[in-house]
């Protein structure tokens, strides 16, 4: 565990407010600017997170720093435990996560180094049983016709376009396993289907942290046109990784100036996602699915036993 910083160095917070989540996508493996800063270990009931948390205050709050893939891109997609990232978030009093992403382009428009701001998901996965908490005895189903918080979307658009990025606002993201990337006739589907980018990770981060009842927004930055431009290379690894150290250093700058605008007060619709979600009774519940549980069902675990 690295030495934090002096606390006389570092800016007074508030622990009672809630925290935000950074989820560090290609080529963002750490951020800087945090005081007092630390590493964490956190072991969660769904095993362990892709690596450990940086944690230190940015712009008077506390943050938490994950990077999804692992310091030195050590997890393939279908690698990454997602439940214990963000169980782990959430347990350590996270509300509000912003999660930076690499996509590939299915439109002319969406450029490589452009930054998009996805407001819908489309689900081309093969592993949905390990994109939810519940099961086990308890049965959820939460809202998700709108995936992506608005009010951190709309944050995060007007960070970027101070920065001078190129802002795409809205868009659906198709999730896809990977590790490989698309084949053109795949790639032209997609496009002919309405979908504007191409991922591999962030629509289980998106469902779980609804199921955590945290804000979570996506920061895209386009590497690539997939490879359904055929006047242009099909994407690679080489290709993609020429553009990341570009968008990296742009995404640092807009989560910094995006920070100190997140509400202090976690109440928009998706703190209280799990509201009338439940339809396991209360007094139904197994008490190691609880205790397993915690800290997503804590807001509920005082509600009388006959409680739905």
């Amino acid at each position: 565990m690295s030495s934090p910083t002096s606390p006389s160095t570092a800016p007074a917070f508030d622990s009672t407010i809630p925290a935000i989540g950074i989820i560090g996508g290609s080529g963002l493996y750490d951020i800087e600017g945090l005081t007092d800063r630390e590493e964490i270990r956190v072991s969660t009931p769904f095993g362990d997170p892709s690596d450990v948390i940086v944690t230190g205050v940015l712009a008077g709050r506390r943050v938490y720093f994950l990077p999804r893939h692992g310091r030195g891109h050590r997890l393939l997609p279908t690698e990454l435990p997602h439940r214990a990232n963000i169980y782990a978030l959430r347990s350590l009093g996270v509300r509000f996560i912003i999660a930076v992403t690499a996509v590939g382009s299915l439109r002319q428009e969406y450029r490589p180094r452009d930054i998009v701001l996805p407001h819908q998901f489309f689900d081309r996965l093969s592993r949905r049983d390990q994109h939810t908490f519940f099961g086990r005895g308890i049965v959820a189903h939460v809202a998700f016709a709108d995936p992506i918080s608005t009010g951190l979307r709309l944050l995060l658009a007007e960070a970027a376009r101070e920065e001078g990025a190129t802002v795409h606002d809205g868009g659906t993201y198709v999730c896809m396993d990977g590790p490989a990337f698309s084949t053109r006739a795949e790639s032209n589907a997609n496009r002919q289907l309405g979908f504007d980018v191409i991922g591999m990770t962030n629509l289980p981060e998106a469902k779980l942290a609804r199921e955590a009842e945290i804000a979570l927004a996506t920061l895209a930055m386009v590497t690539d046109y997939d490879c359904w431009k055929i006047e242009e290379e099909p994407v690679t690894a080489e290709t993609v990784v020429g553009h990341l150290h570009a968008n990296a250093a742009r995404a640092k700058n807009i989560v910094a100036r995006v920070i100190a605008r997140i509400p202090t007060v976690a109440s928009w619709p998706e703190h209280s996602a799990l509201n009338g979600a439940m339809l396991t009774p209360r007094s139904f519940w197994p008490s190691e699915t609880v205790s397993s549980l915690e800290a997503i069902l804590s807001p509920y675990l005082g509600e009388a036993a006959t409680g739905e």
